[in-house]
């Protein structure tokens, strides 16, 4: 869960995330009261049954202290119901899809698909593979908080679900995004090495520029990647693999081949599917280009990579 650009801050009230794209902002009054900030064009906008549901579960997170045991949501049978649907249409895309490598990490992890696991249940079911354990989040995260932790194996992860009126749609990562999308990745060795890699590039940077452009190398592989497999493309990354309408248009995308200068300066829209991506020819390859990158990337580097890159971006 990763955030980039500056909210506006709601008056008379104390702006608890300040940055945010993918997530609304959360807001604290003065009575304590926690409000998780809906989108005019949010599918649960109008629901206040919904939006209790979002303040409710966005509070747990907010009073967590690390070491504490991860508070539970107790979800309603309607939450679980989408969780039900979305996995199991998912599950037929995935075998299309979805690469090996996450469909074995899916196997190996096997989280349920009759209920909304709770983050310590998905931490019981990685930690034992890859180290990885998960941690709740009210809604966004900086980003340089967000991978870092990443590099000490932890995954920041929100607990609400989208909502039941359009269950094959988020306008934002949800839990469904969060453990579908990237725990069955953190299942594998060779997933959880690229998350690790991701998070000490994070914490080896020290500009604003370097950090972004990190960020934008992280979305378009580990978020946002395919990969060709048997003269097929497949995706590896998390974002396509939690969303039921774009992982079937990554055939009709712009794909270009890995190119780590033109990725970290590669602008996207998160409103609409994304209409470049960038493609590997094997999981080796992800591992020997953006993986190398992740591990040895610096200021320094950044800077010799972008200068060149950001007079074709309109090419």
């Amino acid at each position: 869960m990763l955030v980039s650009h500056a909210q506006t801050a709601i008056p008379e009230a104390t702006v608890m995330f300040e940055e945010g794209q993918l997530y609304a902002p959360i807001t604290q009054g003065a009575d304590g009261a926690v409000e998780v900030q809906l989108g005019e064009g949010h599918p649960g906008v109008g629901d206040p049954v919904y939006r209790a549901r979002r303040n409710a579960i966005a509070a747990l997170a907010l009073v967590w202290t690390p070491g504490d045991p991860v508070p539970h949501a107790e979800y309603t049978d309607e939450e679980q119901q989408v969780w039900q649907q979305v996995c199991r249409e998912l599950a037929v895309l995935h075998r299309t899809y979805a690469c090996a490598e996450y469909r074995d990490g899916a196997a190996r992890i096997g989280l349920p698909a009759d209920h909304i696991p709770q983050l310590d249940e998905v931490t019981a079911a990685v930690q034992p593979l890859t180290g990885f354990r998960y941690v709740p989040a009210a809604g966004l995260v900086p980003l340089r908080d967000f991978y870092g932790s990443l590099a000490q194996g932890r995954f920041h992860s929100t607990q609400y679900i989208r909502h039941h009126s359009v269950p094959l749609y988020t306008p934002e990562p949800d839990v469904i995004h969060e453990v579908v999308g990237h725990a069955n990745c953190l299942a594998s060795d060779r997933f959880a090495a690229l998350y690790r890699a991701a998070g000490g590039a994070t914490l080896r940077v020290t500009t604003p520029t370097a950090l972004e452009f990190v960020s934008k190398v992280f979305w378009f592989s580990l978020e946002f990647g395919v990969v060709r497999e048997s003269g097929e493309v497949r995706t590896y990354g998390a974002g396509l693999l939690s969303s039921y309408g774009e992982i079937q248009e990554i055939a009709r995308a712009d794909l270009r081949p890995l190119d780590i200068a033109r990725m970290g300066v590669q602008t996207y829209d998160i409103t609409h599917y994304q209409p470049l991506l960038f493609c590997a020819e094997s999981f080796d390859q992800i591992e020997d280009v953006v993986g190398a990158f992740f591990e040895t990337v610096d200021d320094e580097l950044v800077e010799a990579l972008t200068a060149p890159q950001l007079g074709q971006l309109s090419r």
